[in-house]
């Protein structure tokens, strides 16, 4: 690991400003806009299915970027990384348009079972991409999408993890629209919203969101699961109203999560998918406990002014 002094850097060193800007900033950029699409993704998922436990994870979203990625290196094994792009986005597309498929067939939607079926449907998705790749020799090639990491950001390499930033600014124009075919097909045919189109539309920035971020990181679990909710419980469901706190979050989750990596055992680092996995499913117990105990409750926190001025009164 290339280390940088900021006395250095303040000192005009040309090759320590060299290795900030082709490694260190490029992989700052890529941890911030994972974080936000990622968290962003999620929150859109959640409510367009109407479920808390749905995220790129358990929708087979991430699975079905990965499986384009393979088909990417089998067709054109000299590929770019524009060319595996494009096969991961339109491959994440359909599968989490299948997904919702699948969902909307099941007449009693039990908040378990809608994300049971898109487990099983990743672990499906990811079965053929392992037979693909043992038969074609491709497991070592593929496993660096298997497990996210930040590692080998460098710049030329990140770039498309920037389409994550315009597709949180359009779904934000479309929020509104997503809450309101949240509320069902029917309640959105009254109040004049298309709800095929908008739940494609949503799907699909979801989808293009991940496969962008697979793309360049490889597979990042609980982000999409975990950041959404626990805004929720502070700020409720409404997306206008969380999905900035989402993306902020989600940045600030993912920039800690990466530094614990780069910590623990220095001067190595741990892949940022192990540290989001185990921190992310602390926090996921931590609200499961929650929710048993107050239900879908907010958390309300008092500012200190309110409190001086109850205490006055």
């Amino acid at each position: 690991m290339l280390e940088i002094n900021i006395a250095d850097l303040l000192r005009g060193d040309s090759s320590q400003w060299e290795i900030f800007f082709i490694s260190r900033l490029p992989r700052l950029l890529a941890i911030l806009c994972t974080g936000i699409g990622m968290s962003v993704a999620g929150l859109i998922m959640q409510q367009l299915c109407m479920n808390k436990f749905v995220s790129p994870t358990t929708g087979a979203t991430i699975s079905s970027a990965q499986f384009g990625i393979l088909l990417a290196l089998v067709f054109m094994p000299v590929s770019t990384i524009w060319s595996r792009a494009i096969f991961s986005v339109v491959c994440a597309v359909l599968g989490t348009w299948v997904f919702v498929w699948f969902i909307q067939r099941i007449p009693f939607k039990d908040p378990v079972m809608v994300p049971l079926v898109g487990i099983m449907f990743g672990n499906v998705i990811g079965g053929i991409t392992s037979y693909i790749a043992y038969k074609y020799e491709m497991t070592q090639a593929i496993s660096s999408w298997l497990t996210g990491s930040f590692s080998t950001i460098i710049r030329g390499r990140y770039e498309i993890v920037w389409l994550t930033l315009p597709l949180v600014v359009f779904a934000f124009l479309f929020a509104n629209h997503f809450n309101i075919v949240g509320l069902g097909k029917d309640f959105s045919k009254n109040l004049g919203v298309n709800y095929n189109v908008t739940l494609f539309l949503g799907l699909t920035i979801t989808a293009m969101i991940t496969a962008s971020v697979v793309v360049v990181v490889g597979s990042i679990s609980y982000i999409g699961l975990i950041v959404p909710n626990l805004i929720a419980m502070f700020k409720g469901d409404k997306i206008r109203g969380t999905l900035i706190d989402t993306a902020l979050f989600g940045a600030l989750f993912v920039l800690v999560c990466d530094m614990i990596g780069r910590i623990v055992i220095t001067p190595y680092e741990l892949p940022i998918e192990l540290i989001a996995g185990v921190v992310g499913s602390l926090i996921f117990i931590a609200m499961l406990i929650y929710r048993l105990n107050y239900g879908r409750r907010a958390i309300r926190i008092k500012s200190k002014r309110k409190s001086m001025e109850g205490s006055v009164a």
